[in-house]
């Protein structure tokens, strides 16, 4: 939770609130959040909240009375020595083994599914976040039988009224891309658009991850003269987001690969079209009434948004649009994730 402007954050801000309602619900003493120093989060101090000193490198204490352990991210630093707390069960969520998907060296993604297999091999149960993740980690780990089971991430839900927008505000009409501004997030190949809808612009809203990526893509926006409405605007608050998703007239996404893919639901959440790569994850998550590119040819990438703008109208697709987004709930996924705790204290 060191990066507060990123799905990982929000799934374990989500998360935890989530489950601690349900416990409270039912009268059950609170899961308890680990934290990183305060100086590194956004979040609010609560009375669950433990926080991370230098010392717990050599005594945990809170380990002692502590029955089940949730490491929230395949690839995270901190998990409980088992040697030293038996009796502690560890449930393990694994969002992505996108590696597998990038284009990366060979020896990268053993690397990367080394590390995952350690956790693995640490844990009780495991949980992945969509079905394309379990099949994924089914053909490349070893669970040596222990219980996989998908939990959908739960949706944020959008605020009953959306203010006026703080960063950037557009004259005209908008496309939306959110997330990290690298190459696995794929936004370069949405230039066309601006080609072939003079009149549109073309927002992305994330960390600029990769540097020269984003140069690259500035580049190319100046050589096929859509640099003026190309707007890479870096991270926005919460609120400046939700003004973006309920004013877009559409939410582009052409990722090379997701575990679950948070933007597609939270744009259709507002009833707006989203137009999707069908690369792992995210046919799963869009459903049938996302568009979806099957290749990044700019005739594909053109003829794929003109073709779906004008069912999205035809069709008055935004209330099936609205109901796939309601398939994801955070109270539903919390009660999931507390069956999965209680099934390992039995």
């Amino acid at each position: 939770m060191k990066f507060p402007h990123s799905g990982l954050y929000h799934y374990c801000q989500n998360l935890a609130q989530h489950i601690n309602s349900v416990l409270l619900e039912e009268e059950q003493e609170l899961m308890r959040m680990y934290l990183p120093p305060n100086k590194k989060l956004t979040l609010t101090d609560e009375p669950w909240h433990l926080v991370e000193r230098k010392w717990h490198k050599f005594l945990q204490p809170f380990l002692n009375d502590c029955q089940v352990w949730h490491a929230p991210f395949q690839s995270g630093r901190i998990l409980p020595n088992k040697r030293k707390f038996p009796h502690l069960k560890v449930v393990l969520t694994v969002h992505d083994l996108n590696v597998l998907h990038e284009g990366k060296p060979e020896q990268e993604q053993q690397k990367s599914i080394a590390r995952t297999q350690t956790l693995i091999d640490q844990s009780d149960a495991i949980v992945c976040i969509s079905e394309f993740t379990k099949n994924d980690l089914l053909s490349h780990c070893h669970t040596n039988g222990k219980p996989v089971h998908v939990i959908y991430n739960g949706l944020n839900r959008s605020p009953t009224s959306v203010g006026d927008v703080a960063a950037y505000k557009p004259n005209r009409e908008f496309l939306l891309g959110i997330g990290y501004l690298n190459k696995k997030k794929n936004f370069h190949v949405l230039l066309p658009l601006l080609q072939s809808n003079p009149d549109l612009e073309l927002i992305i809203i994330g960390h600029h991850d990769d540097p020269a990526y984003v140069s690259q893509m500035k580049e190319w926006a100046q050589n096929e003269d859509v640099a003026e409405r190309l707007h890479l605007l870096g991270t926005v608050s919460e609120a400046d987001k939700m003004w973006y998703l309920s004013h877009c007239k559409a939410l582009v996404h052409p990722s090379l690969a997701e575990g679950f893919g948070l933007p597609v639901i939270e744009a259709m959440q507002f009833g707006k079209p989203v137009f999707l790569s069908d690369r792992t994850s995210l046919p799963e998550v869009g459903g049938k009434v996302a568009f979806y590119f099957t290749d990044f040819e700019a005739s594909t990438i053109q003829n794929v948004f003109k073709k779906g703008m004008s069912a999205y109208q035809e069709q008055a697709l935004a209330t099936a649009i609205i109901d796939n987004a309601k398939r994801f709930n955070w109270d539903k996924s919390a009660r999931e994730y507390v069956s999965v705790y209680r099934s390992l204290m039995q």
